[in-house]
């Protein structure tokens, strides 16, 4: 993963989610509109099972 898309996912996780399909866009919408670390995880851990 790089740094850009480690900067995107802390700056606006749903949009760093972007290419991973609708489920993954959902859950890390909700995730950051609760809190926006569990948010910036969830980003995260999507990302980095490429």
């Amino acid at each position: 993963m790089s740094i850009w898309r480690v900067l995107f996912c802390v700056v606006f996780p749903p949009l760093a989610v972007l290419d991973r399909g609708c489920g993954s866009i959902v859950i890390v919408t909700i995730l950051t509109l609760i809190g926006w670390v569990p948010g910036v995880i969830a980003a995260l851990v999507i990302n980095n099972k490429r």
